[in-house]
Order: C-alpha cells, then sequence, then structure tokens
C-alpha cells in the first residue's frame, strides 16, 4: 500500500534539491539533521544516514544514499536507519541507490565523501556512551588500507598490532609518526601521509613533528629509535597472520525473490534480466556483497520488508559486516548488472529526464511528493575546443613506411582512404605544447593505420613522452581537432599505395576525388574557425534537410540549402566554395524549389532524412586507476576524484564516452603501452556504456597535461612540477606546511615548436593564422559586396586561416608617427616597397588592436626599416605599412580610424572600402563599442572566439 508524504518523516523535507552532502543521525529513532560544521565526525554508537546528491551535465540530479553504522550502534537503531533511508528515497523520487556501510567495512564511494579519511570517535546518543570530550592527548595507533582511499582502524597501541603490510600511523602528544610496513606500496604511503596531515590539522592544530619510519630500518636513525622506544625497543616483527574479519570472496551468485518478508530461493539455470519481475523485490547474494533489486511497481512497504529480509539474510549466513546496495529497475548500476549473463543492451543506467518523470508519475500515483524530481536540462552552449588555435601546424599522409610532408594548402584536405599524422605546437600557459595525433580515414586500409600509429608514437618518444599523443578516426572528430584545421575537408577515395593495392585485389571501383567528376559535399561546423566539408555519394538519399550542400560536376555547381538550415549554415557554404571549386559560378538551390538538372546529378529525387547527424556526448567524466599484466587490464574508479589522486607510479584513465584520456605518471617505466591500454579499456566497456571504438583517445604524460584535460580538475601545475615518487612529494609538501616544492626545471621548448619561443621551425610548418591579400583576384558570385571582398582573399595557398581573409596593406604606427612629412612617408614607403619585392608573394598585413590576445607592440619607424637587413628570415610574418589617416576620420583609443556602426555593418549602404572586413568591430568607437556589445574591447577579446563571432554576428558585423 502507497504511503502518502504526510507520513514521511519531516527531517527530510527539502533534502536533495542540490548538490551537495547532507547527513543525519538517528537520535530516539528519528533522523536529526547534523549541522555541515560536523560532517565526517561519526560516533561509534550511532547511525547515519547520508545523502550524497550530484548535478549532471544533463541537468538532472542523481541520488546515492548511504546508512553508516557504527560498531556499537544497537539492532534497534541500525534498523531505523535502514527503513528511513528506503523513506528517503521514496522522498527523492524512488530512484537513488542505496548503501549499508559498517564501520570499519566502508565502500570506497564512501570514504571518498570525507578525504583524506574518517576516525570514528568513540561515544552514542542512544548506547549509553557518553561523547568523547576535549581531554588530555591519547596516544593512539592507526592502521591505514587502500591506494586511493584510506581505510582507518584504530588498534591497540601495542607491537602485536604491527605487521610488514600495511601502514600504521601513531600519534603522540608530540609527534606523529608513520610507519611503513615494508610489503607496502609507494601508494599506499603516500595516502597514509594524507591521514598524518589530517591528524596534525585536526588534534594538533597544525602544530606537531611529523617523522616517517621505514620497516627493517631498525636504530638506523634517531627518529627510528624513538619511535620503537615508545613500544619498549625494537624486535622483529612477526609475519602477519591470515586476517580473520575480511569479506568473502567472490561465490556463485544466489538470487532470492522475497515473499512475505522472507527470503526465497530461486532455482535459475543462469542469471538473465528476465528472471527480474517489476511487481517483485529481489537479493543477489554474491558473497562480498549483497544487492536488493526492487521492481518500479512495488510498494513502499515491499521495499521495507525486502530490506530488513536482507538484514535476516545476512544475519542466517554469519556475514553481518557485508555491503548492501539497493538498487531499483531502470537504474541499475553497473556493478549490478555485470552480474547477469544477459542483459537488454536497450536498458539504460544514465539517469535521464525522461526516466526520472516515468518514477515520478508512478510514485505520484501512490501518493507521494516527487517535486523537485526532475531538474529541467541547462542552456546548451557551443562546445569548446580548451586549445590554444594560434600555434603551428604540420600534417604528413602515410606512405608505406614513410610519409609524405604535406603543403600548407593541402594541409586541411583529407582523404577517407588514407591515413594522416599531424604535429600541432601552440602556446600553453607555461610553455609551448605540443600535439601529435593520428587520423584514420573511413576506408584506409589496417596497413596504413598501423604505420601511422608507429609513425606517430616514434615522434612522441623521440620527444621523451613530452607531447601530447592522440587517434582519431573519420566521422568521429572532437572539437579540438576541427579547431586546430579551422577549415577541414574530407574527400572520398585514396592516394595512398596501400590503398591503391587494396582497391585492386578486391576489385573495388577507385572512387577517389576529382574536380570533374560529379561529387557531392556535407557542409557542418558552428562557424568559420570550425567548418567541414564531407564528401558523401553524390544520390538524393545523402542529402539532409538540417544541413547545406554542394554539389559539382565539371560544368556546374549547386549549391544547396535544407529547411532546417540557418543563415550561418549557409555562409559556411560560400566560405568552403572557394576551396572546394573555386573561380566557379554557383547556382543556388532552396529544398523544395531545385532544378531538374540538380535531381538528375543526383541520379533522381529520393526520400532523405532531416535529423541532424548525432555526435557522442560527453558525459560526466569517470577516473579510473589501472593495471595492465599479460595482455589483462584491471580498473578501479575513483569517486569524487581530484587531481590528488593522479599518482605519478601510476596510469589512469578519464572516461568522458566522447573523448578517453589517459594519464601516465612521470615514475611509470612503458609508457609506450598507454595508448594499447586507453585501446582495450574501450573494447572493455567497465561502464557498459556502448562505447565507439572509434572514440578519440588522448595519452598525456605527468607535467604535460594539455588544458582539454586539466579543465576536468581543479588544476595545480606546481604538483606536477615536483620529483620523486608520490610519498617522497607528499611528504615534502607535509613538511614544508603544505606548500609544494618545485624541484623539476621548466621544460625547454623542443626544436620543434613554432617560433614564438624563438626555436627554430622548418619553413614548410610555419602558419599565419591571416590569408595574404591579393587584389588581383576578386570574385564575383552575385553575393553582397562585403562577401566578395572577403572572398578575395582566399587566393594564396599557402593560407593559414581560411576563415579570416586577410585585412588590407596597411598597418598603424603611434600617434606621433603622424606627425612626419610626405617626403618622410614617401621615402618609407620606397624602402618598404623595395623589401617587399624580396619575398616571393606578399606577406600578412594584419591590423589587430592591442587587446586582441595575440597583439605585440608595433615596431617604432627606425626599427622598422633596421628590419630590412633581415628580409629574407622566413620568421618575419608581416610588413608594417603606414598610411596617413583619411581627414576627417576619428580615432580610438589604440590609434586606429573609426567610423560610424552603420557604415561598418554587412550590408552597408555606405561601406567603408579600406578596412578588415574581418575585424568590423574595432573601427568603432570605444562609446560605440560598449554600446552595441555592452562591455569593453578588452573584455570582448577575452572571449572565446566562437563567442566573439556569434556577438559580432548578431550585430551585422560579421
Amino acid at each position: 500500500m502507497a504511503v502518502s508524504m504526510k507520513d514521511l518523516d519531516p527531517a527530510f523535507q527539502g533534502a536533495g534539491q542540490k548538490a551537495g552532502l547532507e547527513i543525519w543521525r538517528i537520535e530516539n529513532f528519528k533522523p536529526v539533521a547534523v549541522p555541515q560544521s560536523s560532517h565526517g565526525k561519526f560516533f561509534t554508537g550511532d547511525s547515519y544516514i547520508i545523502l550524497k546528491t550530484t548535478a549532471l551535465k544533463s541537468g538532472a540530479l542523481r541520488h546515492d544514499i548511504h546508512y553508516w553504522l557504527g560498531k556499537d550502534t544497537s539492532q534497534d537503531e541500525a534498523g531505523t536507519a535502514a527503513i528511513k533511508t528506503v523513506e528517503l528515497d521514496a522522498a527523492l523520487g524512488g530512484i537513488a541507490v542505496q548503501y549499508r556501510e559498517v564501520q570499519g567495512h566502508e565502500t570506497e564511494k564512501f570514504l571518498s565523501y570525507f578525504k583524506p579519511c574518517i576516525i570514528p570517535q568513540e561515544g552514542g546518543v542512544a548506547s549509553g556512551f557518553k561523547h568523547a570530550e576535549a581531554e588530555e592527548h591519547q596516544t593512539r595507533l592507526f592502521m591505514c588500507r587502500g591506494k586511493h582511499v584510506v581505510h582507518v582502524t584504530e588498534v591497540p597501541f601495542a607491537r602485536s598490532s604491527l605487521n610488514h603490510d600495511d601502514i600504521f600511523v601513531l600519534d603522540t602528544k608530540s609527534k606523529i609518526f608513520q610507519f611503513n610496513g615494508s610489503n607496502s606500496s609507494i601508494q599506499e604511503r603516500a595516502k597514509a601521509l594524507e591521514v598524518v596531515q589530517y591528524i596534525k590539522d585536526t588534534y594538533h592544530d597544525g602544530k606537531c613533528d611529523i617523522a616517517s619510519i621505514e620497516d627493517g630500518k631498525m636504530m638506523a636513525d634517531a627518529e627510528s629509535g624513538e619511535f620503537w622506544g615508545l613500544f619498549g625497543g625494537f624486535a622483529p616483527l612477526p609475519r602477519k597472520a591470515a586476517s580473520q574479519d575480511k569479506a568473502s570472496g567472490p561465490l556463485p551468485a544466489k538470487l532470492y525473490r522475497v515473499e512475505k518478508g522472507q527470503a526465497e530461493p530461486v532455482e535459475v539455470g543462469s542469471m538473465a534480466r528476465e528472471l527480474l519481475e517489476t511487481n517483485k523485490c529481489y537479493i543477489l547474494d554474491c558473497g562480498a556483497e549483497l544487492f536488493i533489486w526492487t521492481g518500479r511497481a512495488t510498494s513502499l512497504d515491499d521495499r521495507k520488508t525486502a530490506g530488513e529480509a536482507a538484514e535476516a539474510l545476512l544475519r542466517d549466513l554469519d556475514r553481518p559486516k557485508c555491503h548492501i546496495t539497493r538498487v531499483i529497475e531502470g537504474f541499475e548500476t553497473v556493478v549490478f548488472r555485470s552480474k547477469f549473463e544477459t542483459w537488454p543492451a536497450t536498458t539504460n543506467a544514465t539517469i535521464t529526464e525522461a526516466g526520472q518523470g516515468k518514477v515520478a508519475a508512478l510514485l505520484k500515483r501512490q501518493g507521494l511528493n516527487v517535486r523537485g524530481l526532475v531538474k529541467a536540462a541547462p542552456a546548451k552552449e557551443e562546445p569548446q575546443p580548451h586549445i590554444d588555435c594560434t600555434g603551428n601546424l604540420q600534417v604528413w599522409r602515410v606512405h608505406g613506411s614513410d610519409k609524405i610532408l604535406l603543403a600548407a594548402a593541402d594541409q586541411m584536405k583529407f582523404y577517407s582512404g588514407d591515413c594522416y599524422i599531424f604535429h600541432y605546437s601552440y602556446p600553453g600557459e607555461e610553455k609551448e605544447e605540443i600535439l601529435i595525433g593520428t587520423w584514420f580515414g573511413k576506408q584506409s586500409v589496417e596497413e596504413d593505420r598501423y604505420s601511422a600509429t608507429a609513425q606517430a608514437s616514434k615522434m612522441v618518444e623521440s620527444l621523451k613522452h613530452v607531447p601530447c599523443q592522440a587517434r582519431f578516426y573519420e566521422g568521429k572528430e572532437p572539437i579540438q581537432l576541427h579547431a586546430i584545421f579551422q577549415s577541414f575537408i574530407v574527400f572520398k577515395g585514396g592516394l595512398s599505395e596501400e590503398y591503391k593495392k587494396y582497391i585492386l585485389e578486391k576489385e573495388i571501383p577507385d572512387d577517389t576525388y576529382s574536380q570533374e567528376s560529379t561529387a557531392l559535399f556535407r557542409i557542418q561546423g558552428y562557424g568559420p574557425d570550425n567548418m567541414q566539408a564531407i564528401q558523401v555519394e553524390a544520390v538524393a538519399s545523402s542529402l539532409n534537410s538540417s544541413y547545406c550542400y554542394i554539389l559539382h560536376n565539371d560544368s556546374v555547381v549547386y549549391t544547396w540549402s535544407g529547411n532546417l538550415t540557418t543563415a550561418e549554415d549557409q555562409e559556411l557554404v560560400e566560405r568552403q566554395l572557394d576551396l572546394i571549386k573555386p573561380n566557379a559560378q554557383s547556382k543556388p538551390q532552396k529544398e523544395g524549389s531545385e532544378s531538374d538538372h540538380f535531381w538528375e546529378l543526383l541520379g533522381g529525387k529520393t526520400e532523405y532524412s532531416s535529423q541532424k547527424i548525432a555526435k557522442d556526448a560527453e558525459n560526466d567524466p569517470h577516473l579510473f586507476s589501472c593495471s595492465f599484466t599479460k595482455g589483462t587490464l584491471k580498473v578501479t574508479e575513483i569517486y569524487n576524484f581530484t587531481q590528488d589522486d593522479l599518482m605519478t607510479e601510476d596510469i589512469f584513465i578519464l572516461d568522458c564516452h566522447s573523448e578517453i584520456f589517459v594519464w601516465v605518471g612521470e615514475e611509470v617505466k612503458k609508457k609506450g603501452s598507454a595508448l594499447a591500454i586507453g585501446e582495450k579499456f574501450v573494447e572493455s566497456d567497465f561502464l557498459l556504456e556502448n562505447l565507439s571504438r572509434e572514440v578519440p583517445i588522448y595519452v598525456a604524460t605527468e607535467g604535460n597535461e594539455p588544458p582539454f584535460f586539466t579543465r576536468f580538475f581543479t588544476w595545480d601545475s606546481a604538483k606536477t612540477a615536483m620529483q620523486g615518487n608520490s610519498f617522497q612529494r607528499k611528504l615534502a609538501i607535509i613538511k614544508n606546511g603544505g606548500t609544494p616544492v618545485e624541484t623539476k626545471p621548466k621544460r625547454r621548448t623542443p626544436v620543434y615548436s613554432s617560433g614564438r619561443s624563438g626555436a627554430s621551425v622548418p619553413e614548410k610548418s610555419q602558419r599565419s593564422r591571416s590569408m595574404t591579400f591579393s587584389p588581383d583576384r576578386v570574385r564575383v558570385r552575385g553575393r553582397s559586396p562585403a562577401f566578395n571582398a572577403l572572398a578575395a582573399t582566399f587566393e594564396n595557398q599557402n593560407a593559414r586561416n581560411l576563415s579570416q581573409p586577410p585585412p588590407v596593406g596597411r598597418k598603424l604606427f603611434p600617434k606621433s608617427a603622424l606627425t612626419e612629412s610626405a617626403a618622410d612617408i614617401a621615402s618609407r614607403s620606397a624602402a618598404i616597397a623595395a623589401l617587399t619585392s624580396t619575398f616571393e608573394k606578399a606577406p600578412t598585413v594584419r591590423i589587430m588592436p592591442k587587446s586582441v590576445k595575440a597583439a605585440k607592440e608595433p615596431l617604432k619607424p627606425k626599427e622598422e626599416l633596421d628590419s630590412q637587413e633581415n628580409a629574407t628570415s622566413d620568421k618575419i610574418e608581416s610588413l608594417t605599412i603606414q598610411e596617413d589617416a583619411k581627414e576627417g576620420d576619428a580615432e580610438d583609443d589604440e590609434g586606429l580610424p573609426t567610423y560610424p556602426y552603420e557604415r561598418l555593418i554587412v550590408g552597408s549602404e555606405d561601406p567603408v572600402v579600406e578596412i578588415d572586413v574581418t575585424k568590423r568591430e574595432t573601427y568603432l568607437s570605444s562609446e560605440d563599442f560598449k554600446q552595441k556589445f555592452g562591455m569593453t574591447k578588452d573584455a570582448f577579446y577575452k572571449l572565446p572566439k566562437w563567442k566573439q563571432n556569434k556577438l559580432k554576428m548578431a550585430l551585422q558585423l560579421f
């Protein structure tokens, strides 16, 4: 029978409505809220309910409920905690996962809420104990276990408590000793140091000495002598006896059905999802842990009796300290589902709004108040690359066991039958960052993929694993790749010898792209800094109402706009035309009003999709610690992770579903196996999330983490600058008062890098961020005058940024330079003209306000003339040319002429001609800029590029 909200405990009113931790203690069989200042403080004689609320990327709230039982709590209090936990779950919508925690045997998930540890105090409310008062300090001995979270158990202060396998912390009045068993790992020792720091801060007000004692050193130093003196002198420790309190190991799973409050065995041939009925509750006994599964159609009373039946079963099996986890139908945990041989792939354990809505509706019919259960999803923003896009790029096409460097004009042109390697260096916060990656086309052959991986790995190894390594597949490219290339074109077919050999052997027609063939391209992207043209089959079924397309053969060019596309989508088509089919006049086609010839080129009209192609969404990240031996990968999830969980001796995997990151600690010997570990992780799919085998994988080494990895943490680069193992680092921090000591010299910029840091760069790797202006060719396609001016800038085939056309040949000096005579200006112009003649092609000339991130202080006129002697240097990116400001034009604070807003907008009736059309906003006065954009220029140029473009587009300045 359903229970209404008025029958639920008032202590739970409003619980779980925002992210965070809430705790209640059972007092007189009622839950009483524990103030936040006392969170993490537990008493051995009490029982507690702990609610962890997590805000997910979807906008929904996930709830995990734990009830913690002190070793001295009464059975009645423990029973009350279990029942009240079920009531709290019902108040939250009935989909929370519930955990039973017993003192000394807590789950890692529970302990992760109270890092670094919990140390229960003697006492309790109903158990007859008095809470421990702050009296004179007592010497205590604690045993610490765990690599990722620490289980702390107080043991008798006696030599017999020590052993070789564990870590022990001895807390005395004036000093804290950490005793490291000889068989303990570096990671365990490092984690135990966090307990030492906690004890120092909690019980000594941060003022006491710290000593580290190594098992086996005997009386080698004064601190060891002092430690053993507290135990009456040194004596060898005996071997550790087999522990009697460990939970049972893995056993064959047994299934019980709860009938009338009793657990009845279910005879099964094999464990299958079909055994679980939606109107029943079940108990799954797996030895080390027990699961309670409740069907969606069960009542609140059924759920309470199922918990009581599970407790009774554990008493009968003499396993009182076993974990109990309760799950509801449709929201089962990964661990629970993994216990079954078959589980329908359609069942989704992710808490979605739709799933929550169904549960909420069901519980509402049962009379429960489910207010606040379903949260509205946050407004979706365009993804951000989290990478600087002003760096240098080199791209190679794989050619057998070698590679061919692509010319700058071809760097963005990939073939689906080929594999590519790219080297991208860009400025980081403290040093030059490097990304070395491989890209596999859908039609590429295994031999080329293997060669690409091997060659890229050698490049990374030659740079001592400093670069971040990446592996991408066609169609699964992340935003980082598109941001680096900005304009990205994928043609059908391939150029590699292995691909040609493969299609010849298989007698497959060679469909490699040519200008004369009929070709269809789907245009996609978020803007001019992120746009792609993907060649698809030239048939009508390849069309999609959500995209724009380019269709051409040797004589005609069509552009096609789906009914669901925007003006921004159609602008991308115009930009891509200049790359795919230059010098040709296009014929626009709107969906529903196409010409007959258009359909003839596509082989006739057929049905096609209108849904956008789905991209794998980024999920809430999960961190795993990995061990990889003899081809077997074992992982352990780390809950509520922080940067401190990344230990220098280990390899970790950060799983975001849409991307996989492999982090390799500095002390790891075999760094070259990291990519194979990432691939093995994807293959194993530990979270049962249907990971794509083609998901992007990154490998980052400690101290060289890229910004698109560190964004998942509150990152402190000083922590990765320290040398030594995890234990030595943390010991140094503790002894230095909690301040990281930087002992690692800053990494020098590799020779591969860009000219920013002064390193030499091959000429072909130089990439200017704007196009060279060529006034000789202005193309006309019946577009607006502003766009024709924009299109004229696509001439130079060595251009870097195809989405940012160049300004006119003009650069302004400081205002003081304007006082020069006309003769001086003419003389200087002649000198500069002579300088430009030494170049094969005109260099980029840029107008850039000082507030832009990449802006540099302009050279003084004399310095500029002196630079003529370096005219042949390949490091010169642009010339500075001075002109008089037009008579009557005003100038802003940056020395640029300013114009009225109406003259700068796209399609203006009286447009200004000699301006950089990609930087229209820079010609607004400071007052007009702030009025139109609602912010200063400095604030505007600190925004991400995509957001700048969005604001400019809204104001017709783009």
